[in-house]
């Protein structure tokens, strides 16, 4: 169940405005917000004029009120119904000692309604808060127009974004990552600092192999998270033809992986298979980081550790989840196509029908009876955004790329979890990968969220990225 959304309100008013417009500006705001499914933080009428923020003292008392639900609160929304007081705002969000996302939204100024008695002025005001909070060195955001109504479609769709935006930050701070076995030593691609990771407070809590197969050999047929798991896995995807022997497998290499992240707080993973898993114990992992991932707990393999934060970005994003896919093989002569592909560990919310088999390519070196637990089918139709970070450690940076397209329903016969993308100026997009010596694995989500990834990634994550085909503001 995805987290309610807190957010903190300052409303923004100067005296020598019409001061009624900040009462209703309020009001207009908050019932917008709670409509949204949005938890409210903000002065009440008793504790300022209004509720409104102008004073030194009402700066003060607000950021108070923040600072004690400083746990709770996601971001902040600074509206402004009438010019506002620049000061009283950025002092406000600077004694709170907040660090979240915060959006700038001005109400417009009616042109039937210019009388001193209802004009705003609005429009010039943003200008002055958004200069304060770059003389503060607070990062914060803006809304897609200069001046939208709080019940403007323009504003909810501007909310929805920056929710988004909220979501992807607080996800990331003291985010734990488990990297379960080894990089496999054919995928140098995969290589990252988890020192630059540290910096960003992103942690990676290591798990040998040989840890997880010796609680697994702890473990009984009988005991209940066993049965618990073998359930799941039976009533998540077909499993006719799968040996019983293999989803016994499993089951306890489900149970065993998810017990450990809760021990060590991870609520995301990159875990080893090729060839190791199939090798020495006799399945393939796909199922159970298959169901990880459904849940939004995004699972990556190859330990492709920056390949499952872009999982992880576009999952908060969009409250949906997430796969890793190779940019895998051109889709004909055309250009702007391509195929996606993995093996597969995709979540069933990616296909159009699952089931699940054996892993075709693994097969041939290490027998089909120890590669039972794909998931295999195509990929559905649908929105596509894509996103990859990366460390850069020669210039000791965090750098990524994101985009859209849409997954499409053109004709595709092959094995595992594929699907044919198209994305517009893909020759573009790829000469950038290269040229750039970006992985070749990308994070993929059914939404439309690049925007709002790179939003956070930028403003609030401080990392360099690539918005492909951004669209103009």
């Amino acid at each position: 169940m995805p987290k309610l959304l807190t957010l903190a309100l300052i409303v923004g008013n100067r005296g020598f405005f019409p001061d009624h417009l900040a009462k209703e500006g309020r009001e207009a705001m908050i019932g917008v917000l709670e409509k949204a499914g949005i938890r409210v933080i903000a002065l009440t009428p008793e504790q300022s004029k209004f509720g409104a923020v102008e004073t030194p003292d009402e700066a003060r008392r607000c950021a108070e009120l923040f600072r004690k639900h400083r746990e709770e609160i996601d971001g902040i929304i600074v509206t402004l119904p009438n010019f506002g007081e620049e000061r009283g705002i950025v002092d406000a969000i600077r004694h709170s000692t907040l660090q979240v996302p915060v959006l700038v939204q001005a109400t417009p100024d009616r042109t039937d309604d210019m009388k001193i008695s209802d004009r705003r002025d609005s429009f010039c005001g943003k200008m002055s808060a958004c200069n304060n909070l770059t003389q503060y060195g607070i990062p914060y955001s803006i809304t897609s127009l200069h001046t939208s109504a709080p019940n403007s479609d323009s504003f909810a769709k501007d909310l929805a974004w920056f929710s988004a935006v909220c979501r992807i930050v607080r996800g990331f701070r003291n985010l734990r990552i488990g990297s379960i076995g080894a990089r496999p030593a054919a995928f140098n691609t995969v290589r990252y600092s988890e020192k630059l990771l540290e910096r960003s407070g992103i942690s990676v809590e290591p798990l040998d192999l040989s840890e997880v197969f010796g609680r697994i050999d702890r473990l009984k047929d009988t005991d209940d998270a066993v049965q618990a798991k073998l359930t799941a896995i039976k009533k998540y995807v077909s499993t006719n033809n799968i040996p019983e022997a293999a989803l016994l497998k499993m089951s306890k290499l489900g149970a065993v992986i998810e017990g450990w992240m809760k021990e060590t707080y991870c609520t995301i993973s990159a875990i080893q298979c090729w060839t190791s898993m199939e090798e020495y114990f006799g399945v393939v992992p796909c199922t159970v980081m298959s169901m990880m991932s459904e849940n939004l707990f995004a699972s990556a393999c190859e330990v492709d550790v920056c390949g499952v934060m872009g999982m992880h970005a576009l999952a908060l994003a969009s409250q949906t989840p997430s796969a890793l896919l190779d940019w895998n093989n051109n889709y004909g002569t055309d250009p702007d196509k391509c195929v996606c592909f993995h093996c597969s560990n995709l979540p069933k919310h990616f296909f159009e029908d699952v089931i699940m088999d054996f892993q075709a390519i693994i097969a041939g070196t290490v027998g089909k009876e120890n590669t039972f637990g794909t998931c295999v089918g195509r990929v559905k139709a649908g929105a596509m955004s894509f996103a990859r970070f990366s460390t850069d450690d020669f210039h000791g940076r965090i750098r990524g790329y994101v985009g859209e397209g849409e997954f499409t329903r053109d004709p595709l016969e092959t094995f595992g979890g594929a699907g044919v993308a198209y994305i517009p100026k893909l020759q573009k997009l790829l000469r950038y990968i290269c040229e750039q010596g970006f992985e070749h694995h990308v994070a993929a989500n059914f939404s439309q969220s690049a925007g709002a990834v790179y939003e956070a990634a930028v403003r609030y994550l401080g990392w360099e990225m690539y918005h492909h085909n951004q669209p103009e503001a």
